[in-house]
């Protein structure tokens, strides 16, 4: 097993902590398996059905991403899926929305280059809410180096027809080039699936952001404990 794989397994066998500003070895572990939710990728299931097959599974951390809706719709589901994660410990991360975030209780936010500045939207968190932020070029990873942010989106890591508007994708030498020049924990985000994500693991992600493979699966917890069991093999 490579070193990243094996600091992996250790991150897996972790206790959960509360996590927020420099608490990267908890966070880490809040954010292991990381499920972002995508409607149009169901297949006619229910977003509730599907996440809680999911979180039987191993997903670790949610992150709810509706570019198409008006705010009150946004709250909505956000706020539904709250009360669903909640009581199973499972942490909320809303896209893009600093005012939906504050107003359903996430515990973390995550941004793109287009999104609130990143120092704004500290002022406007509370402290224990976390910050992603996603890095499309290695002036991105640069510019993280001054930014409260928690951990970096590195986005896509490869080509996925659910992010149509990223850039160019990192592979996995940029993923390696990342690594290299942070010690924030690495969310790698764009065709993630049970094929690559060992690969993403050695090149020095601590996390796994997943759509599809597990959204669009025959067997979401199927899917979900395969991807987990690749990045905690304790599991």
């Amino acid at each position: 097993m490579s070193s990243a794989r094996h600091a992996a397994a250790a991150h897996g066998a972790q206790a959960a902590a509360p996590a927020g500003g420099g608490h990267a070895a908890a966070l880490r572990e809040r954010l292991r398996l990381y499920l972002v939710t995508d409607e149009a990728s169901l297949r006619g299931r229910t977003l509730a059905d599907v996440v809680l097959a999911a979180i039987d599974g191993g997903v670790t951390c949610v992150q709810i991403r509706e570019k198409r809706l008006d705010a009150r719709d946004f709250y909505a589901k956000a706020r539904a899926l709250m009360e669903l994660l909640a009581p199973r410990a499972i942490p909320l991360v809303v896209n893009d929305r600093v005012d939906i975030a504050l107003a359903c209780g996430a515990h973390g936010v995550h941004l793109g280059q287009s999104d609130l500045p990143v120092q704004r939207a500290r002022e406007l968190l509370p402290a224990h809410v976390f910050i992603g932020w996603s890095v499309e070029s290695d002036d991105d990873v640069e510019r993280a180096r001054d930014l409260p942010v928690d951990y970096l989106g590195v986005s896509p890591v490869f080509a996925t027809p659910t992010k149509t508007d990223a850039a160019a994708p990192w592979g996995l030498e940029g993923l390696r080039r990342v690594r290299a020049r942070t010690a924030l924990p690495l969310v790698a985000i764009g065709g993630v699936n049970a094929g690559n994500a060992a690969d993403l693991l050695d090149a020095g992600a601590d996390s796994l952001a997943v759509v599809s493979a597990i959204l669009s699966a025959p067997h979401p917890g199927e899917a979900a404990r395969a991807l987990r069991r690749i990045c905690d093999p304790t599991f």
